[in-house]
């Protein structure tokens, strides 16, 4: 059988540059020179090294081959997410959240409209929110965010305003939407019981921001000031 052949023979920057990525990591834990050598002396080590590679791009393709069954059950979408890249996964963001290029908001709130009972504080979800961190309508994108029923407890009364001089990423209205209808998908249960997600990635044009929740048995959009804060109403951090 003939093997793949390797850009890298002819790359050796490109080589250099990661084995010295690999050291500078093991140096920032506290190993050595030592500990680094292991990768030539240490097969099973190397073996290690080299499953967790493997299996990490196996897995990436799985979740991207999951999203596309996704939007083909819920939106007769036939998407090819083949090339979308997967943002580096840091510890705790274990929710990989895929967005399908030119998928709107009305679209999507319409989608979970059809399966459970919802409210939107306006109608032209479109229209009204045009200002957003992400938006499909450049391609197709992936983020990760912690995969939590409650938005993070750790931005509880954080403003908006607050957030944004903090140079926070947070989930736009469109990726919680899919967020909540991917969870429904998975378990039949909803997100944000007790609280409301702060959408800081999205803003109405009157500068208002989205929330977004589980409330009095239906899902449920709605508007809060820019400087509101409460410990009910939290973002969720994304990384993209």
């Amino acid at each position: 059988m003939s093997r793949e052949k390797s850009g890298f023979l002819s790359a050796l920057g490109v080589l250099f540059q990661i084995l010295k990525t690999i050291l500078d990591d093991v140096l920032a834990v506290g190993g050595n020179d030592e500990d680094f050598r292991q990768i030539q002396t240490n097969p099973e080590l190397r073996r290690q090294i080299i499953e967790l590679i493997v299996s990490a791009r196996k897995s990436a393709k799985a979740q991207l081959a999951f999203w596309e069954n996704f939007y083909k059950k819920y939106f007769n979408l036939r998407v090819d997410f083949s090339s979308v890249k997967i943002p580096p996964k840091p510890a705790g963001f274990d929710r990989l959240i895929v967005v399908a290029q030119g998928l709107t908001r009305n679209q999507t709130y319409d989608v979970l409209a059809k399966h459970f009972p919802c409210w939107r504080y306006i109608e032209d979800l479109d229209a009204t929110i045009p200002t957003n961190d992400r938006d499909p309508k450049n391609g197709a994108y992936a983020i990760w965010v912690r995969d939590r029923v409650e938005a993070d407890e750790e931005n509880k009364n954080l403003s908006a305003n607050r957030l944004k001089g903090q140079n926070h990423q947070c989930i736009t209205l469109l990726e919680r939407m899919l967020y909540e209808l991917k969870y429904w998908d998975e378990t039949g249960q909803h997100l944000d019981i007790q609280n409301w997600t702060l959408c800081t990635g999205s803003r109405f044009s009157d500068g208002g921001v989205p929330v977004a929740g589980w409330s009095d048995g239906k899902f449920r959009i709605g508007w809060c000031y820019p400087d509101q804060a409460d410990d009910d109403i939290r973002s969720r951090p994304v990384v993209s």
